[in-house]
């Protein structure tokens, strides 16, 4: 299959999965209810992603795409590292609170096993968070010893609680003004731990 094709049959897969997921919940969502709601076989559905677990594992990894994509070009195109996290943060963050995000971690939240939890993390935080390392590692004055708390405070300044408030359906999902305040915000707070470090 070509790989327009593909990508067209993936997003059709996606998108049903996400609609039966906020409908009937992960575990009341089965493979062969997502390859009808697709209009796709189920041995196509299984070939391509192992199990629904496999399937859950590409939701996470497509919906983080945007800000794996960005950070990797800042890094590889050696761009200026507090621009980039300036400039990426509100992708990050909009990523994080999106209706999608927040389905995801609520079917992970209901899983007993805590393997959806593994999959967010292996395919979301796992993936991320050693890239904004990266550049802040590549910031002035940022020692080897330092990257790790700096890169932890950076992404607890970014998110706080909004993201389980938004899970747990006490905060609606923030305008594209909110998050650039928030970051704006977040950043204010980064730049004094930077120069206090």
């Amino acid at each position: 299959m070509r790989d327009a094709r593909k990508q067209e049959r993936h997003l059709a897969i996606t998108h049903a999965a996400y609609d039966l997921i906020a409908e009937k919940g992960y575990a009341g969502t089965s493979m062969l209810n997502i390859a009808k709601a697709a209009k796709a076989s189920n041995e196509t559905l299984y070939r391509w992603y192992g199990d629904k677990r496999g399937l859950f594992e590409a939701m996470v990894q497509d919906n983080a795409a945007e800000t794996e994509a960005l950070l990797k070009s800042a890094l590889d195109d050696d761009a200026d590292p507090m621009a980039s996290l300036k400039t990426i943060a509100p992708t990050f963050l909009a990523m994080l609170l999106g209706d999608r995000a927040i389905l995801l971690n609520r079917a992970a939240a209901a899983d007993a096993t805590g393997e959806l939890g593994l999959a967010i993390s292996q395919a979301g935080r796992d993936v991320i968070a050693p890239l904004f390392a990266k550049l802040i590692a590549a910031l002035p004055g940022v020692g080897a010893d330092d990257v790790g708390p700096l890169t932890q405070a950076f992404i607890h300044l970014l998110i706080g609680d909004m993201q389980i408030k938004r899970a747990i359906g006490v905060e609606k999902a923030p305008s594209a003004e909110d998050i650039d305040a928030h970051c704006a915000s977040a950043f204010r707070h980064f730049q004094a731990i930077l120069e206090a470090n």
